[in-house]
């Protein structure tokens, strides 16, 4: 087996202390530029490599970052991940990333194994099932960061990036009345996603801001899953006074509710008109597109989480922590139009 070359070897050979060698090999300004020199061609020579396993123990970090989302196939979470990496990359940190599947005992193991392997920070994106939220209080314990991305738990003292959904749903509602529509329905995530209770709220504000009676009856809740995307429209289809516009939770439940229109021989968007949350690029690759789709920045919102949590590792290795209080940085959501289409 080929002998690893160590600084001892390199000091043997130019006859100087290993100190001397482990300091050239720094750059440290006490060693001087000759002496800088001899070092490095000896250790490219050897084909010498830094241990970083050591460089970590000593800088006290792992120059990585753990990143939890539920569902890498939903553009929004891919479009969020590949902000977060590109910041991380230009910070020289590595990013260890894992999907809960929006299954929240994968996502508490997730955050073991990272909390266990001393991640310098992690930024997650909350499953919709997840409501345990102990998990999150033991990391500080163990003074790793946590930022929360879009998704985001009930709780006071963190730190997190996401989207005022209300500025969108209220432009959604203005532009279904200006079309003429006062009955307009709500395919509603998870009720107890914090996202879902805001777009409610803002839904019946938007309603209320124009004098329409709240029907309860033309709200309905998805577990996000097609089958259940499906059985919301049928709710709402089967209501004797039905919607004639319906704002869903994303662009995914859209999909479902639109296709779910035609098997009952309506016209989207002329019997019944959509407006989605997300504005994913799948609307990109079809002709069949709800009305408009409510833009939510996920990449910009993931490279602000990026950018807080690395705030906060720079800040953790102060003596004297210098970041008062917690950061928390809003996008206002906004309503992209589509072109008109009919689909039958």
């Amino acid at each position: 087996m080929e002998k690893i070359p160590t600084i001892k070897e390199i000091a043997k050979r130019l006859k100087v202390n290993a100190s001397t060698v482990s300091r050239a090999l720094h750059g440290h300004p006490s060693i001087g530029l000759v002496t800088t020199m001899r070092v490095n061609k000896v250790a490219n020579e050897l084909n010498y490599e830094r241990n970083q396993t050591a460089v970590f123990f000593k800088q006290r970090k792992t120059f990585t970052i753990g990143v939890i989302l539920p569902d890498f196939s939903d553009a929004f979470f891919s479009l969020a991940l590949s902000g977060i990496e590109d910041y991380a990359s230009k910070k020289n940190y590595n990013v260890f990333i894992g999907q809960s599947l929006e299954n929240p005992d994968k996502e508490k193991g997730i955050l073991q194994t990272m909390r266990n392997h001393r991640l310098d920070g992690i930024i997650i994106s909350i499953s919709k099932n997840t409501t345990d939220y102990e998990v999150f209080n033991q990391l500080k314990k163990y003074n790793i960061p946590i930022v929360f991305v879009d998704r985001i738990p009930d709780m006071e003292d963190i730190h997190y990036s996401a989207c005022n959904l209300q500025s969108g749903m209220l432009q959604a509602i203005e532009c279904l009345i200006a079309k003429g529509h006062r009955n307009i329905g709500l395919i509603n995530g998870p009720w107890q996603l914090a996202a879902s209770k805001e777009r409610l709220e803002a839904y019946q504000k938007g309603l209320s801001d124009h004098q329409i009676d709240i029907k309860p009856e033309f709200v309905v809740y998805s577990d996000l899953s097609r089958e259940r995307n499906q059985q919301a429209m049928d709710e709402l289809i089967s209501l004797a006074e039905r919607p004639t516009a319906v704002i869903t939770f994303n662009d995914y439940v859209a999909r479902d509710a639109m296709g779910q229109v035609k098997t009952h021989n309506l016209v989207v968007n002329r019997d019944i008109s959509f407006i989605s949350f997300a504005n994913s690029p799948i609307w990109s690759f079809t002709d069949n597109s709800p009305l408009a789709s409510i833009e939510q920045f996920p990449k910009e919102q993931g490279v602000k989480a990026a950018e807080i949590l690395f705030k906060l590792i720079d800040d953790r290795a102060k003596e004297t922590p210098s970041i008062p209080g917690f950061h928390r940085v809003v996008f206002d959501s906004n309503m992209i139009s589509h072109p008109v289409n009919f689909i039958a």
